[in-house]
């Protein structure tokens, strides 16, 4: 009887909501905003490098004429005759970097598996201030120490370096006649070194945090000393992350300037002298733009590009190495 006295178009309180239309689900309004908000985040990114792109290629296209392809990859850098090849400050820039990993990599390891494996709880935290603050510190104030306090002691322990290994073929060519004022390819890899080490070593210490505590005990159980466990369960697992850490510190070396452009020597002759003064594409950008005009101001712009086409050469091979690793890491497993 009761069913008979309701009105014919009220819905029951227990019967389902309709697929289409009805009331809104709770907080349909803020995830429709935060996928508007990520979407349109997402285009500004490639929109800003779309406008870098297009500004650094528009204002160098005068160097790219003038030059051509053999032109811009010569090692001729010479205002004075209106030659700018890049060549010799390509292959400089990639030298600096590589000694800068040289240093920074077995060191940055080195540190980070102190602090994950080996160090107190209590002096962790000291340590990892200390890397994060160094890391936040100004490029300028590692070139002006690197100039100040160091260039003319490095200078003698290029002479002593140079008369010990001067005789042997190889290191001959490596370590030649040293700049007398210690500003060299040496000195700048030295300083971009030190500066890239706290980025390295962040990175790798939180990709050693994340081995697995039951994978390390059980390699140790099997009676593995600890290095066989960091050999043969950690390096493993963070073999990707220390590979990105790498690839991270090395784009932070090509493109430094101001700490590099103090100390390298400004000098674009191509040597392999790494004891010799030098120069890199960023450093000459910073040495060079504020006088040049025409052709030569071009020709800095287009550095930059060659720098923008460079760190988007190493973040894809970064990225397929580390694809592989990890395709093999899933095979092995």
């Amino acid at each position: 009887m009761t069913s008979l006295l309701e009105p014919p178009n009220q819905v029951s309180p227990d019967a389902p909501r309709p697929l289409v239309g009805g009331e809104r689900p709770p907080g349909f309004i803020a995830d429709r905003a935060f996928r508007i908000v990520a979407v349109a985040a997402g285009v500004l990114v490639l929109l800003v490098l779309a406008l870098i792109v297009y500004a650094t290629v528009s204002k160098s296209a005068d160097w790219f004429s003038s030059e051509g392809v053999g032109g811009v990859l010569s090692t001729t850098w010479e205002p004075s005759t209106g030659h700018f090849g890049a060549g010799a400050l390509i292959l400089m820039t990639l030298i600096v970097a590589a000694v800068a990993l040289v240093i920074a990599v077995p060191i940055s390891i080195g540190i980070a598996l102190f602090v994950t494996e080996i160090a107190p709880r209590r002096a962790r935290l000291p340590i990892v201030f200390v890397i994060d603050l160094l890391a936040a510190i100004p490029s300028v104030v590692f070139g002006l120490w690197m100039l100040r306090q160091l260039a003319g002691p490095l200078a003698d322990v290029y002479g002593s370096v140079h008369d010990a290994v001067g005789g042997v073929p190889l290191l001959g060519d490596l370590f030649g006649d040293p700049s007398a004022s210690g500003l060299a390819l040496m000195t700048a890899g030295l300083v971009v070194g030190i500066m890239i080490t706290p980025i390295i070593t962040a990175i790798t210490r939180e990709i050693f945090a994340t081995t697995p505590v039951a994978q390390k005990e059980a390699t140790l159980a099997m009676g593995a000393t600890r290095w066989e466990m960091i050999r043969g369960a950690m390096f493993p697992h963070a073999r990707s992350g220390v590979v990105a850490a790498v690839i991270i510190g090395f784009g932070r070396a090509v493109g430094e300037t101001i700490a590099v452009a103090l100390v390298v020597g400004s000098s674009q002759k191509l040597s392999a002298n790494l004891l010799g003064p030098g120069d890199t594409m960023a450093g000459i950008i910073a040495n060079q733009f504020g006088e040049a005009a025409g052709v030569q101001r071009s020709a800095l712009i287009g550095l930059g590009v060659v720098l923008l086409v460079l760190t988007i050469v190493v973040g894809a091979f970064a990225r397929w190495v580390i694809r592989r690793s990890n395709r093999r890491m899933g095979l092995a497993a």
